[in-house]
């Protein structure tokens, strides 16, 4: 009973100290540190003739990986990309992007579960729906007699043009760069840049 009071509160102060809130908002190394953790836990409550700190320096070493990682994240775009994964478009435009589905291995009967929560009936409702890297569905309804929304799309993250969105909004490599010359800015200058109602707004890095 000692042992897991301890771990409780122990436990506890550690996700404090990882700023997490809630399962759903867990990301890939969240998770498996949650699972080890968790692990851990239960095997230093069960084996009750081992000291407690065999479990209770594993999971400091685990604490100390996730801060260490997260600041990483936040740091550098690739690799939380890498481990962390970024949002899938789902539904464009009122349609399944089929090949998205599948690669995300998101089943249709999942898909229409989650709109069926956000009381949507007909995935023609939806102007765009995003896989976030968390599982959740993020979704964005069409207003009012279908009036297209502009939706806001990166097109340079932290001096890295992203190709992907600049297609969609079929533009080309040369047309941002000649945007970036007129407002004597290089690529590396520009922190963050989005594409939205024809227009670009730039943050530059300090």
């Amino acid at each position: 009973m000692l042992r897991t009071l301890f771990f409780y509160f122990f436990i506890t102060f550690a996700y404090r100290i990882m700023g997490k809130r809630e399962v759903g908002q867990l990301g890939i190394i969240d998770l498996i540190v949650s699972i080890l953790i968790a692990e851990i836990v239960a095997l230093s409550i069960e084996k009750t003739d081992q000291s407690i700190f065999l479990a209770v320096l594993p999971i400091s070493l685990l604490v100390i990986l996730e801060l260490v990682l997260g600041f990483l994240s936040v740091k550098s775009r690739k690799f939380n990309k890498l481990f962390g994964g970024k949002p899938t478009m789902i539904i464009s435009e009122g349609k399944i992007v089929y090949k998205n589905l599948v690669s995300q291995r998101y089943s249709i009967d999942d898909l229409l579960l989650e709109l069926r929560k956000n009381s949507i009936s007909s995935i023609e409702d939806v102007e765009y729906a995003f896989l976030e890297p968390n599982g959740k569905l993020s979704i964005f309804k069409y207003k009012p007699f279908k009036i297209k929304s502009a939706i806001p799309l990166p097109i340079i993250v932290e001096g890295i043009i992203q190709e992907e969105n600049l297609k969609y909004i079929d533009k080309s490599n040369v047309w941002l760069r000649k945007i970036l010359k007129d407002n004597d800015l290089s690529l590396e200058q520009v922190f963050y840049a989005v594409y939205k109602k024809s227009h670009i707004y730039i943050i530059k890095k300090n």
